[in-house]
């Protein structure tokens, strides 16, 4: 394992506008490393009027930058993916050093990040909109065009994955981006600026606001700013496209989780063993796509021993890393001690774990396993937000699918089964934006489009992929016309 590296100095994060490094005027606030629970770094919170120059500044970038053809922007982008990829482990190191990542975790996070990017620079060959004669001498097409200026607000647990997700394709169609960073892990904005601006991004096409919840509500309420995108809890996605949407936004705001896997008897035991555990406590279960409810159909002793037998193997900070902050913590530890307090069966203990040896001060909490749990108990209906697995006990299929669907959210749910006709009832009837079948994780690969339906997304359309091009455009329909033609008809 990947030892991560902490940095020795507290980090400065400030805003990035117009090429320039700027503090913010509003309050300070500090930067823990979940895996020390030491400060390494602090920021100014953006004020209204830090915004408003944030705006200006890039409404006049956005112009210059949409002149350019799409291949002109493309060959920044190309230029930009390969400073990322150059500049790889470092970003990754930083990533884990403020968000509590395994180091591995943060690279696979940014390569994905990177896999959108270069989904954006397909864009030149693929996306160039549709002509065709409708009538005799009569032609209609479309032609994509920018909004000009975008924000985009991301949050902790994937300091570089997510903005990858917006800003490659945003900037790609001709916008100027504002990015506001999580304020509990800003430090990976600066190394990402800091690549874009190499690859001759022009100043002030993306520009960085740092700050909490004030600076993402200047965000919403700003006119200068054409559309919003946001990811983080369904509590704040509400409150994010509301705002947003009332001040005449385009706003895409994808909220939080509550995944089911629906485990067969037949499933492979090993590939279904490992699925599992890799989907629960993968960053810590801190991610919209972590399974945290497994439905466990019939007779499966013998793959949930595996499931208990594999997590209880993991090595904290080696193989699985450190929650956000105490305050989480603390609420986990609450959440399985009333669970345990109600009468569920604690198959596998992960509170208050001994810390990793060099880490005695960080935020740690082990994987967790809860059986025997009821459909209706708090921990069967609330995103934990943390490496706690769940498990109903079902007679059947249909009653495995009547609790997936019965669930507010319907951000992913995957089946572990051998059965095709097993696989393609799942897959028809769950309710769910992303399904995944013998996959713990069902992240779709570009250009297929990330997004989930329900209290798990707050807008129309995808953050990535084929999905989220109308979100970051308009297309203009042109209709014309040169010829005098003999036919006639409505359209002459």
């Amino acid at each position: 394992m990947v030892r991560v590296s902490i940095p020795k100095e507290q980090v400065q994060c400030e805003n990035w506008i117009g090429g320039d490094w700027r503090k913010g005027s509003g309050d300070a606030i500090e930067i823990q490393s979940p895996i020390t629970g030491a400060t390494i770094g602090s920021l100014q919170a953006s004020t209204a009027e830090d915004l408003t120059d944030c705006i200006e500044n890039s409404q006049e970038a956005a112009k210059g930058w949409a002149a350019l053809s799409i291949k002109e922007r493309c060959a920044v982008m190309f230029r930009a993916r390969e400073i990322l990829l150059r500049e790889c482990d470092a970003i990754s190191h930083v990533v884990s050093a403020e968000s509590g990542k395994t180091f591995g975790e943060s690279k696979a996070g940014l390569f994905k990040g990177i896999e959108v990017l270069e989904y954006a620079l397909s864009l030149q060959n693929v996306d160039s909109g549709g002509r065709m004669e409708v009538s005799t001498g009569v032609w209609c097409e479309y032609r994509r065009e920018p909004l000009g200026v975008v924000a985009g607000i991301t949050p902790f647990n994937f300091p570089a994955m997510v903005p990858m997700w917006m800003m490659p394709i945003a900037l790609t169609l001709g916008n100027a981006f504002i990015w506001k960073p999580s304020e509990k892990t800003p430090i990976t904005s600066k190394l990402l600026a800091q690549a874009f601006a190499e690859a001759g991004l022009p100043a002030g096409v993306l520009n960085i606001v740092q700050g909490g919840r004030e600076t993402v509500e200047a965000i919403l309420d700003a006119p200068g700013i054409s559309a919003a995108a946001f990811v983080g809890s369904t509590a704040v996605a509400k409150q994010v496209y509301a705002r947003g949407s009332a001040s005449h936004k385009r706003v895409l705001a994808l909220g939080g989780a509550k995944n089911h896997i629906v485990l067969m008897p037949d499933a492979n035991p090993e590939m279904a063993a490992d699925g599992i555990v890799a989907s629960f406590t993968g960053c810590a279960g801190q991610r919209c796509m972590a399974a945290s409810v497994l439905l466990a159909v019939g007779d499966t002793e013998h793959i949930l021993s595996q499931i208990k037998e594999r997590a209880a193997g993991l090595k904290l900070s080696d193989n699985m890393g450190a929650i956000i902050t105490q305050e989480s913590v603390d609420k986990l530890n609450q959440a399985v001690d009333k669970a345990e307090s109600a009468g569920t069966k604690i198959l596998l203990d992960g509170r208050r774990p001994q810390a990793p040896t060099d880490y005695k001060n960080g935020f740690w909490f082990a994987p967790t396993i809860l059986d025997e749990v009821s459909r209706d108990a708090e921990v069967s209906q609330t995103e934990l937000f943390g490496p706690v697995l769940t498990i109903i006990r079902c007679e059947n299929l249909s009653e495995a699918l009547e609790i997936e669907n019965g669930s507010e959210y319907g951000n992913a749910a995957s089946v572990f089964t051998q059965s095709g006709a097993v696989a393609e009832r799942f897959a028809q009837e769950a309710q769910a934006g992303m399904v995944g079948v013998n996959i713990g994780v069902p992240v779709p690969r570009e250009p297929f489009s990330f997004g989930g339906i329900q209290a798990s997304k707050f807008g129309q359309g995808d953050i990535t992929g084929a999905g989220s091009l109308d979100f970051w455009s308009n297309q203009k329909k042109l209709t014309t016309k040169w010829s005098i033609e003999s036919a006639r008809n409505w359209m002459s």
